[in-house]
């Protein structure tokens, strides 16, 4: 099972749940800014998996096993906490590199991407968390635990929990670091997430968490998958106004992914960044022959991790793309190694490397 295929079974396994109330009133004007993912870190943050209800015991093995790859690649470049329960299931801290330590935080799943915590930062580096508030994806998984992680990391490190006043996940959003914002509408604009809030209310509280002052709205795909189309299996920004998209060439009108994907491209190229500039738009190649199989197999390249001197990202068998794809995140990104990993376990969960980590910044 996976993200993607949950959504046609989740609510019968897991129950419907409700949407929950409206979200707060919006914070007051926040002196906190998100830095982009590019600047140095102090550590990065994952979450251990352990739900088998959602994978079965072999797949959740397999999912572990390149959640232990992801974390030691990481770990020779900056130290990794990895949350989990005292005797969480499959968790053998000898797989760990020494640079990969263990929090006693309990988790359901791994996406620590959409549940772990948004830190920001003021002028003079003082750290926070801006509280995006997650809700299973609009209810759509258990959260029991991983609902509670972005509040329990903050008590732990002793930073404040600033209310976003907006239910949703940081995979939906990519923010450049100057102002500027991207999401597909579908996964905020959303009665499973945010009921009662339109589009402009959720920017502007967005833009107040996270220190920015423009959206870039595309309008996505509701109920495709369950993210709702989060933004960063398909689009990031690599620098200031400077967006990566992985995209076939042409449209296929029979793929609602294509279709979505190109709306998304032509508003990116006919938008312009906080600062009134059109944006720098750089492709990714759409990998073909590879190894994961089913329609639901998510083989995006631009879901990578940016850490202290390296991007951890995947490659999926079709050597042709693979090697473009290294080539050009390697352009972006000058000065850090490009380390490539098979994470074809989380590929056939619907996710990929960035939605699995977390970065704190230094």
């Amino acid at each position: 099972m996976n993200r993607r295929h949950l959504i046609q079974t989740g609510l019968a396994a897991f129950g419907a749940g409700t949407t929950g109330c409206a979200a707060p009133p919006a914070a007051p004007p926040s002196r906190y800014e998100m830095p982009m993912e590019s600047a140095p870190h102090l550590r990065t943050l994952m979450q251990w998996p352990v739900s088998v209800d959602v994978y079965g015991a072999r797949d959740l093995a397999a999912v572990q096993a390149n959640i232990v790859a992801i974390a030691n690649a990481i770990s020779e470049h900056e130290p990794v906490a990895m949350m989990a329960a005292p005797g969480a299931r499959g968790l053998d801290r000898a797989q760990f590199s020494r640079s990969v330590e263990v929090w006693d935080i309990p988790t359901d799943d791994l996406w620590c991407r959409d549940s772990g915590p948004t830190f920001v930062k003021d002028a003079a580096g003082n750290l926070a968390v801006a509280h995006i508030r997650f809700n299973g994806w609009g209810n759509k998984q258990r959260h029991r635990n991983d609902g509670q992680i972005a509040a329990r990391v903050a008590e732990r490190l002793s930073l404040p929990l600033i209310d976003s006043g907006v239910i949703g996940e940081q995979g939906g959003l990519e923010h450049d670091g100057a102002g500027t914002m991207m999401a597909h509408a579908s996964c905020w604009v959303n009665a499973n997430r945010n009921p009662g809030l339109n589009a402009d209310q959720i920017a502007e509280r967005l833009g107040k968490a996270l220190g920015a002052t423009k959206m870039i709205w595309a309008p996505g795909i509701k109920g495709a998958d369950i993210t709702d189309y989060h933004i960063d299996a398909l689009a990031r920004f690599s620098g200031p106004g400077q967006v990566l998209i992985q995209i076939d060439d042409e449209l296929d009108p029979e793929d609602p992914w294509s279709a979505a994907a190109h709306q998304t491209l032509g508003i990116l190229e006919q938008a312009t960044d906080a600062r009134g500039r059109a944006l720098e738009i750089t492709r990714l190649p759409e990998p073909i022959d590879i190894r994961g199989t089913g329609d639901d197999f998510v083989s995006s390249y631009v879901n990578y991790y940016v850490c202290n001197g390296a991007v951890i990202a995947p490659q999926f068998g079709d050597r042709r793309a693979d090697a473009e794809a290294r080539e050009i995140i390697a352009a972006l990104y000058p000065g850090r190694e490009v380390v490539q990993l098979n994470i074809d376990a989380l590929g056939a969960s619907g996710g990929g490397i960035h939605c699995a980590t977390q970065q704190q910044p230094a």
